[in-house]
């Protein structure tokens, strides 16, 4: 199983500046490199410090010319929010950018904060017709002089430019229900997919659905599938703790942002008070240790090694967390000095 990071620029108050915040995301994506992880993914969205990404190829390209070798994915870009010849070009110019180093994950979006501020009345159905239309769209567009006559989309011969150093950079589908796997899989992509805080039964869940679909079309090489998981690595019981009760933390916002359930300001969600947190009971500290992969090196390994078990091609580090750089920068570390190592064979 190969280990990949998914960051960004969180940010929750004005005490440390975007550009501060940054330089950190940079120096992790460089930590990562050196300790062998095979791909860092940036993922987009709109109008919210909470997440800061509003075009992951600009990240992808910065990055791209502040490291050497680690592969630089989308993780994702939001399909309806994008033409399909700009996406295409937009790839291609990060790949040549990054010397064919880029992976691309799509998806249909979830944020309705999102939805009702670039596409107004879209819900996750008509986002998902959306993804399902971009996906054959850009594989074409790759292979050059392609025309498209679609339900959201329409447009001439069009071979977008730059061409991509890849002559298909690899294409990933976040996916959760069935029919998105099978989507996936008869399309020829990889699958992106995350249990977000819902525990080791929707990892196992994820990718039996993934098995079926892939049972389902026998005549197609098997794709990769990757989890994405909040990770966190503590030196003792007493850091592990801290890094639960952040995570619970962060779920807290997330699940604020997602439903639009809390007032944002200056691009600030309102800032949750104790009573708040506390009105979470599947964010505790004790439930994000038995939902999240949060623990002392050896435990995680544990933890791995089913995934891996389970067939998981790629395992992702999710390392926004609503904690200090500092602490992101160890917990990184240690899983790269004393988690890794476990699955180097």
């Amino acid at each position: 199983m190969k280990f990949s990071l998914l960051l960004h620029i969180e940010r929750y108050n004005k005490e440390k500046s975007q550009r501060a915040l940054f330089d950190e995301m940079t120096e992790l994506v460089q930590i990562a490199e050196a300790g062998g992880f095979e791909t860092a993914w940036v993922g987009e969205h709109h109008g919210m410090e909470f997440t800061i990404a509003p075009n992951p190829f600009v990240n992808l390209a910065y990055l791209a010319a502040k490291t050497t070798k680690i592969r630089l994915g989308t993780g994702t870009v939001i399909a309806p929010f994008w033409h399909p010849i700009k996406l295409a070009g937009e790839a291609g110019m990060t790949d040549l950018a990054s010397n064919g180093r880029l992976d691309i994950g799509i998806a249909r979006g979830a944020y309705s904060f999102e939805y009702e501020r670039l596409h107004p009345g879209l819900d996750a159905f008509g986002a998902g017709a959306r993804l399902r239309e971009m996906v054959p769209a850009l594989q074409k567009l790759f292979e050059g002089d392609y025309a498209h006559q679609g339900e959201f989309w329409s447009f001439p011969t069009t071979t977008p430019q730059p061409r991509p150093v890849q002559k298909q950079p690899p294409l990933w589908v976040a996916a959760r229900d069935p029919n998105s796997h099978e989507f996936a899989v008869a399309n020829k992509c990889n699958l992106q997919v995350t249990s977000l805080a819902a525990g080791d039964t929707e990892v196992t869940s994820l990718m039996e659905r993934f098995n079926n679909a892939c049972a389902a079309h026998p005549e197609i090489p098997r794709p990769k599938i990757m989890m994405l998981m909040h990770t966190f690595v503590g030196e003792d019981e007493a850091e592990v703790l801290e890094g639960a009760k952040d995570l619970g933390s962060f779920y807290c916002y997330f699940s604020k942002l997602f439903k639009n359930a809390r007032p944002v300001e200056q691009g600030f969600i309102e800032t949750l008070t104790a009573e708040d947190i506390a009105s979470f009971p599947n964010y505790t500290p004790e439930m994000m240790r038995k939902n999240l992969v949060i623990g002392q090196p050896q435990q995680v390994v544990e933890r791995l090694k089913v995934y891996e078990g389970l067939g998981y091609d790629q395992y992702s580090f999710w390392i926004d967390s609503h904690m200090s750089f500092e602490r992101k920068k160890k917990s990184l570390e240690l899983f790269i000095n004393q988690v890794m190592p476990a699955f180097s064979a």
